[in-house]
């Protein structure tokens, strides 16, 4: 504290100033509006720079649990879409029936490994049986498909990717309702080919190709990509159609896995039939 004394009693020159100095500058701030105007402004100025960098970096932080919460809230808004349901109108009403009943449900997962590059490849998702996850369930992005489950543990699955060379989705042109296949061919994550549509059929490039009522896993109607060019095989009068993906399989962060509610059901009459 004597030190503290002694220090101020030997600059008691420059305190003194110091304090005349603010006693001037807000006296002539408080009496002139123009020079106390430009001061608040500058003030303004310079604490909302620094509000709004604090806030960027706060975003920034929040980013993964906005990001969850909004695969979520997407998940369940897909999972009310009208091709997410299977009309069931039998002419025959009950009080608690509906003409149509779910089929399909989404739920998010995110991404945690993921190939572009290999003959075969394959993506690591960080949702397993614990959560739902199911051999042979169907996986999109926002833009379109992706693949389907291969194997599962309780809390990640594996994902065969379209870009597979025994990968086989079934497609649809979308105008003339014509049923194809769609494959990949080449090390180009951005194309493959659709197969087995006729070439009387009407074709263009920038046509929409999607999935057809026929998969068994993906629900019908989801974007595979567009018509990038075509050629026609002559010797069997079918086209060999080039399309580009929907989805960017090189940025590819967050999907939806897709539950098909009436599966079993389907399966279980599949059997039944081939066994008859």
């Amino acid at each position: 504290m004597r030190n503290l004394l002694d220090f101020i009693i030997r600059n008691y020159f420059f305190f003194l100033f110091a304090i005349l100095e603010s006693i001037a500058i807000t006296m002539f701030i408080q009496n002139n509006f123009f020079q106390r105007s430009n001061i608040i402004n500058s003030t303004l100025e310079l604490s909302g720079f620094f509000y709004q960098k604090y806030d960027n970096i706060a975003q920034y932080f929040s980013l993964k649990e906005a990001n969850r919460k909004l695969l979520e809230e997407n998940a369940k808004l897909r999972s009310k879409q009208l091709n997410s349901f299977l009309v069931t109108d039998n002419k025959m009403f009950y009080r608690k029936d509906t003409l149509y009943r779910q089929q399909y449900q989404y739920f998010g997962a995110k991404v945690i490994n993921n190939s572009v590059n290999k003959k075969n490849n394959y993506l690591t998702l960080d949702k397993g049986t614990d959560q739902g996850v199911k051999k042979e369930m169907a996986v999109v992005s926002s833009a379109g498909i992706v693949g389907i489950v291969k194997d599962v543990s309780p809390n990640f699955s594996s994902v065969i990717s379209v870009l597979h060379m025994d990968s086989r989705i079934s497609s649809k042109h979308r105008k003339s309702g014509q049923i194809g296949t769609v494959v990949w061919e080449e090390n180009d994550y951005r194309y493959g080919y659709m197969k087995d549509v006729p070439t009387h059929v009407k074709i263009n490039v920038g046509d929409s190709i999607i999935t057809s009522e026929f998969s068994g896993i993906f629900p019908e109607g989801i974007l595979i990509g567009k018509i990038a060019d075509y050629t026609v095989i002559k010797s069997a009068n079918f086209y060999n159609i080039k399309v580009r993906f929907a989805t960017d399989f090189n940025s590819l962060t967050h999907v939806y896995i897709i539950s098909n509610l009436m599966k079993d059901e389907i399966k279980k009459l599949e059997v039944k039939s081939q066994n008859e």
